[in-house]
């Protein structure tokens, strides 16, 4: 029987969060070089800083671009604050341009990703992407992996990614929501605005997840919902449930 796929695309599909702990750890030996001699400032105790300004931003603009540079700057702000030391028009500048350098980097897919959407298309599923993001650096995603061959028009982009918005996708279109499936690595973006909802969810285990990302699941499916490892074992999880 034919399924209506939602694939999330950052850490689902593609990579995204290993460059943002690369930048980050950037980030941190900046400041600790800037910032050696204080007591207390330590690479933890920075790190833990931009974890809680970076998450907050988030909760409250959604998944903007400038968020992330911003983190850097609040968080050398506070330290500089907490201080004493002088802040720097030139130090806060490279921070900024480092926290937009991970926009910069290469896309790089999960194992099998292009296994997993060929085989489920091929087999006559009706794919569509669910992501997270601003328009212009999610397309640029998008077009250079060439991912319109398996989602053509069927591709969802939103600042604010939630049960809301995931709501709003499935009220406008025409899914059958006891034939649809949301598949991410996100517990708080997609699995649980997909239990909400009431369709189908596979939660993709990350082996290092964004701390944003993790909640806990306090809604009870109303069908199935599975936690993977791997891209590959899609296909065959959901046509084992359907042929149950």
């Amino acid at each position: 029987m034919k399924q209506q796929i939602m694939f999330d695309l950052d850490d689902t599909l593609i990579h995204c969060n290993k460059y943002f702990y690369l930048v980050v750890d950037q980030f941190v030996d900046a400041m600790t070089t800037w910032f050696q001699g204080y007591n207390d400032i330590t690479a933890d105790a920075i790190r833990d800083k931009q974890t809680e300004i970076d998450i907050a931003g988030v909760a409250v603009f959604g998944f903007k671009s400038e968020h992330f540079p911003q983190s850097f700057v609040d968080t050398y702000a506070h330290f500089s604050t907490v201080t004493g030391r002088k802040r720097s028009k030139m130090e806060e500048d490279l921070l900024w341009k480092l926290g937009l350098s991970v926009y910069e980097h290469d896309n790089e897919p999960y194992p099998n990703m292009e296994q997993t959407l060929y085989e489920l298309a091929n087999t006559g599923h009706e794919l569509h992407l669910y992501t997270g993001g601003e328009i212009l650096i999610q397309r640029r995603k998008i077009e250079k992996l060439q991912l319109e061959r398996y989602f053509d028009s069927r591709i969802y982009i939103r600042r604010l990614k939630n049960s809301e918005a995931l709501e709003n996708i499935l009220a406008e279109g025409p899914f059958d929501r006891s034939r649809t499936w949301m598949i991410g690595n996100s517990i708080r973006t997609d699995v649980v605005p997909a239990l909400t909802a009431g369709i189908h969810a596979i939660h993709m285990k990350a082996k290092s997840e964004w701390q944003y990302n993790i909640i806990n699941i306090e809604v009870e499916p109303k069908g199935a919902f599975f936690t993977l490892d791997q891209l590959k074992d899609v296909p065959d999880t959901i046509h084992r449930y359907i042929a149950r």
